[in-house]
C-alpha cells in the first residue's frame, strides 16, 4: 500500500463524510433488524465512498455494510495470491449516535491486501479528526503521530466495550463488562467500534473489547491500532480473524493478558 491507496481513501472517507452531515439534521431511518438501525444517509455515503474507490482502483473487490456486498470473495477471505486487494467499508460507524444527533460517528475505510488489512482511515467529521495508517508507517492523526499509552494495571484503565443491538440482560457481553467494571478506572461505551480503536490507537482509551462487531466496522482500525503499538488479538487469545474479529485491544501486553483473564 502507498500514499496513492492512502490519498484516494482520504478523498472517499471526506465525500462519505458530506453526505452524512448534510442528512444529520432531515435523515430517513429504518430498522435493519430490530433495534439495529440504518439510514438513508448510510446508503448515500457507501455510494459515494464506493464510486471514488472503484473509479481510482476498478479491478479490486469491495465491501461495505450496506447494499448487500458484504462478503469478500472467497479468494480474499483466503488469502490466495491472486486475489485482488478489497476495500473494507463502513460509510457511518455509530449509526445509532448519529440517529440521535449525538457525537461519536465515524466513515471508515481499511484496504485489505496479501493477506491482512494493510491500510486504515477513519475519519470523525463532527470533531473534523482523520486517523490513517498503512502497514508498516505507523499511525497518525491529521498529520501527527500517534501511539498508545504506558497503561499496564487494568485498575489504572479506561476502557470501553460493544455490545450487539437487542442484547439480553443473561448475555456474555453484560457479565464481561460487570467483571471489567469491577477492576478497572472507569468504563465506556461509546458507541462507535471504529472510533474506540482510534482512540486506543492514541491513548485515550487503554483497551476496547468487541464480540459482535463485523468486519467493516473493525476493518480500518485493526491497521490504526496495530500501527500505534497496540496489541490486538480476539479475544480468546487466538491470532486475530480480519472476517471475524471477536476481539480485545490494549495498550501493552501486560495489560492485554489481565483483560483476557477477565474476558474467558
Amino acid at each position: 500500500m502507498d500514499q496513492e491507496h492512502l490519498d484516494v481513501a482520504l478523498r472517499a472517507a471526506k465525500a462519505g463524510a458530506v453526505e452524512l452531515m448534510a442528512r444529520r439534521d432531515d435523515r430517513v431511518v429504518r430498522e435493519k433488524a430490530p433495534k439495529d438501525l440504518v439510514t438513508d444517509a448510510d446508503l448515500a455515503a457507501q455510494q459515494a465512498i464506493r464510486s471514488i474507490l472503484m473509479d481510482c482502483f476498478p479491478g479490486y473487490a469491495f465491501v461495505g455494510e450496506e447494499e448487500g456486498e458484504n462478503e469478500p470473495p472467497n479468494s480474499v477471505r483466503q488469502g490466495e495470491i491472486d486475489a485482488p486487494p478489497c476495500w473494507v467499508v463502513d460509510p457511518l460507524d455509530g449509526t445509532v449516535n448519529y440517529v440521535h444527533r449525538l457525537q461519536s460517528f465515524a466513515v471508515s475505510i481499511g484496504l485489505y491486501a496479501a493477506g491482512k488489512m494493510r491500510l486504515g482511515v477513519i475519519y470523525d467529521p463532527v470533531c473534523d479528526e482523520m486517523f490513517t495508517a498503512i502497514d508498516g508507517q505507523g499511525a497518525r492523526v491529521n498529520g501527527r503521530s500517534i501511539r498508545v499509552s504506558a497503561c499496564e494495571e487494568i485498575g489504572e484503565g479506561l476502557f470501553s466495550c460493544s455490545f450487539p443491538a437487542g442484547i439480553e440482560s443473561d448475555a456474555p457481553e453484560v457479565r464481561q463488562f460487570i467483571r471489567v467494571l469491577g477492576q478497572c478506572r472507569s468504563l465506556r461505551r461509546l458507541g462507535s467500534c471504529a472510533l474506540n480503536m482510534c482512540y486506543v490507537a492514541a491513548g485515550r482509551l487503554d483497551g476496547y473489547w468487541a464480540t459482535s462487531v463485523q468486519p467493516w466496522d473493525a476493518a480500518a482500525g485493526i491497521v490504526i491500532a496495530r500501527e500505534a503499538g497496540a496489541t490486538l488479538t480476539q479475544v480468546d487469545g487466538a491470532s486475530l480473524d480480519d472476517w471475524s474479529p471477536k476481539f480485545c485491544l490494549t495498550a501493552s501486553q501486560k495489560l492485554h493478558q489481565s483483560m483476557l483473564d477477565l474476558l474467558a
